[in-house]
């Protein structure tokens, strides 16, 4: 059984910063493609961020490009996004996906495996 958890949301002034963490256990991170999902109040959830099993492969949302950063360390079976020069509209249940396979995965039902979620507030 695979588990995913996030840590690392919080509250933080427009402009700031956060680092997103997410801790996966159950099955080989290294064999996972990983993805950042968020879900804004009311709205359906959107896509943020992948990662692809081989590391070497990354995409973005057109609206957190260039402001976040997704990464991974197979040693510690984490995978990051930090976030930087964030927005009110940024503010989000951040969620952290994972599944097998070797392309970049945009899709929430392209996931199998779901964390619970952390807050992220961003006040203006």
């Amino acid at each position: 059984q695979v588990q995913l958890v996030e840590s690392g949301g919080g509250l933080v002034q427009a402009g700031g910063s956060l680092r997103l963490s997410c801790a996966t256990s159950g099955r080989t991170f290294s064999s996972f493609a990983m993805g950042w999902f968020r879900q804004a109040l009311g709205k359906e959830r959107e896509f943020v961020s992948a990662f692809s099993w081989s590391g070497t492969d990354t995409y973005y949302a057109d609206s957190v490009k260039g402001r976040f950063t997704i990464s991974r360390d197979n040693k510690k079976n984490t995978v990051y996004l930090q976030m930087n020069s964030l927005k009110p509209e940024d503010t989000a249940v951040y969620y952290c996906a994972a599944r097998n396979g070797v392309g970049l995965y945009a899709r929430p039902n392209d996931y199998m495996y779901w964390g619970q979620g952390t807050q992220v507030t961003v006040s203006s």
